[in-house]
């Protein structure tokens, strides 16, 4: 997925209500920023962090920038959580996750489970559903290894219950995590930051929904998926 405009550069001054982040550009400009991530941020949004705005050109937005990309412990890390299923949707289209390869429909936000909408629905003829959930990775406490999640997530519990629904019935189902940051090659789940998530996880898995993980190339250009994680 290649940025639609060049992101500019600047440092992060504070992030605060969950939504929004002052930050001061290289030109000396102080802007307000949308933060298009709900979780924590743990580690991410450090007063003074190099960061990479987008500016919006739509006259209808009430803040014009987005913040994109920020640099910690020497990596650049997507931090916008709505670009995941772009990022992962172009990746399963140009067969570069090779697990959710050969189907010929991709549909995106189809209503499913209780009260909620699957990512992504991949089907194929001869094939069952496949229902795909998409979740963003940023955290990493440890050189080399990402977790999630960064803050206790009931949502995320839920769709775990949801595709474990699925499985039951029939279908395939998927739990993506990508990871939208360079510097690391392992994943695990934070059970510490979110014991009831970690328990959903292993039930999920037994009731047959896949785990998989993906890795990302983060840099100013844009975020693509790789497959040597």
């Amino acid at each position: 997925m290649r940025f639609p405009v060049p992101l500019v550069p600047g440092r992060l001054v504070r992030r605060y209500k969950r939504f929004l982040a002052d930050c001061r550009l290289d030109s000396g400009e102080e802007v307000t920023a949308h933060v298009a991530n709900s979780g924590s941020m743990l580690g991410l949004a450090t007063p003074g962090a190099r960061v990479y705005l987008a500016r919006s050109g739509d006259p209808k937005r009430k803040l014009a920038w987005s913040w994109q990309l920020v640099e910690a412990d020497g990596a650049l890390v997507g931090i916008d959580t709505g670009l995941s299923n772009r990022i992962v949707a172009e990746a399963i289209a140009e067969g570069r996750i090779p697990a959710l390869a050969g189907y010929r429909t991709l549909r995106r936000e189809v209503p499913y489970g209780a009260r909620s909408r699957v990512d992504m629905l991949l089907e194929g003829e001869g094939r069952p559903p496949c229902y795909v959930e998409v979740k963003s990775v940023t955290l990493s406490r440890r050189p080399g290894i990402a977790e999630f999640p960064d803050a206790v997530t009931a949502r995320g519990a839920r769709h775990l219950a949801e595709l474990a629904a699925m499985a039951s019935a029939g279908a395939r189902a998927v739990l993506l995590y990508l990871v939208q940051r360079g510097d690391c090659r392992r994943f695990e789940i934070a059970a510490d930051i979110d014991p009831a998530y970690a328990a959903a996880a292993l039930a999920a898995r037994a009731a047959g929904v896949e785990m998989l993980v993906a890795g990302a190339d983060v840099s100013p250009a844009g975020i693509e998926i790789r497959s040597d994680f």
